[in-house]
């Protein structure tokens, strides 16, 4: 018996969602570890041999996933605002190698990283320069929490949009025998902690998938004061992506700041073009190679066709993806967003004329930004831009 089982679809998987639909397989089963889309197929490679029922289960499930994605879809036209993609830049290898030899990235599990001084130095780097594009709006600072209450997620509709990268929180039951027994019993095999899950409390709180959910939550239920608010925070933020999960380019545990806009359409979509446009000179002085380009978010199965199309249609994201010469891909490593109404809608921000307020917001992943800049210029920091290295001296 192999462990690799080979499945043809039920319906053709378009080119230009075979991407999306190999990352959807990755929460088909916990038997997948590893997943592939091809023309020929789809080709799953399994922790163990399954036979039988459990194989018909299996591609029972496989196949609803093409389903419910395909059918009906349809190819976005993408619009692409900025492409300096073909830049050239000095570095053709895989970082990974050298960050892990130097100790500059020690994976402690699966997406979960600690990074060394070169790599928090150059995080710093590109932090500060967000921070002077916050600035530039006049942009409040605010400190949010890691964690986020459950009822306000449910608020805005998260759990039916991106169940599958939720993040749970619990802690032992105020219970003096469960808290006993743990302290006595509790081990970890094969990195599971093997405790009864009666022992833990019910979910309250996840972990907070972004950094302008917070923001918003603070402003629901009441009058937006002043009509309108330009805000920045830096925070951690939590997406789990299973076998998705890949070094740093797609992290479950990542750091995201971000310039968040609240008040008429005309104030956020202006400021979001604004802080686009000088973000192109930013990129343009370290000599990114990158490309700005209408993009979705990564909804669910259910919702990915309808989400997807809608985003789409009304221009609402943008993503900055910078190129990897080593893979030859893109990574998005940012993102110009525009939420029309639809927190203000559902959490009730008003505007002074009584009106639901709009939202957007500009976003980097710290981590994201950091390694794709290494993926073009090595970790040889005489290799770097001018303005970079004077920066970090």
């Amino acid at each position: 018996m192999t462990n690799h089982l080979k499945i043809t679809p039920a319906a053709t998987i378009p080119e230009h969602l075979a991407g999306e639909v190999q990352s959807k397989l990755a929460y088909v089963d916990e038997a997948i570890l590893r997943a592939r889309v091809a023309g020929d197929g789809i080709t799953l490679e399994l922790r163990e041999p399954v036979e039988g029922q459990k194989r018909s289960e299996l591609e029972d499930k496989v196949q609803r996933v093409v389903t419910m994605m395909v059918q009906g879809a349809f190819r976005p036209k993408v619009q692409i605002l900025e492409d300096f993609s073909s830049r050239p830049v000095p570095c053709f290898a895989d970082p990974n190698t050298e960050l892990l030899a130097r100790g500059e990235m020690f994976q402690e599990a699966s997406g979960i990283y600690t990074l060394g001084p070169l790599v928090t130095r150059l995080i710093a780097f590109f932090e500060g320069q967000f921070i002077k594009l916050a600035d530039s709006f006049g942009a409040a600072p605010y400190r949010f929490p890691t964690l986020i209450p459950a009822r306000y997620l449910e608020r805005v509709n998260y759990f039916r949009a991106f169940p599958h990268s939720l993040t749970f929180v619990t802690h032992l039951r105020e219970d003096l025998d469960a808290i006993d027994d743990f302290s006595q019993h509790a081990v970890c095999g094969v990195g599971i902690l093997n405790t009864p899950l009666e022992s833990f409390s019910k979910i309250q709180t996840l972990l907070s998938p972004a950094v302008c959910y917070h923001l918003y939550f603070s402003l629901a239920d009441k009058p937006l004061p002043g009509g309108q608010l330009a805000a920045t925070a830096v925070g951690n933020c939590f997406r789990y992506e299973s076998i998705n999960l890949a070094s740093l380019e797609r992290m479950w545990n990542f750091t995201m700041r971000e310039v968040i806009f609240v008040g008429t359409k005309d104030f956020v979509l202006r400021n979001r073009e604004t802080g686009r446009q000088r973000m192109r000179g930013f990129f343009e002085e370290i000599g990114l190679a990158y490309r700005v380009e209408s993009a979705n978010d990564p909804f669910f199965i259910g919702e990915f066709k309808k989400q997807a199309a809608f985003q789409s249609a009304f221009q609402l994201k943008f993503e900055v993806r910078a190129r990897l010469p080593f893979k030859d891909s893109t990574l998005a490593v940012g993102s110009y967003n525009y939420h029309q109404d639809f927190f203000g809608r559902s959490l009730n921000i008003t505007l002074p004329d009584g009106s639901p307020a709009h939202t957007g917001c500009i976003a980097f992943g710290l981590e994201r930004m950091a390694f794709a800049f290494l993926a073009q210029y090595g970790l040889n920091t005489t290799d770097w831009p001018e303005v970079v290295r004077k920066a970090m001296a």
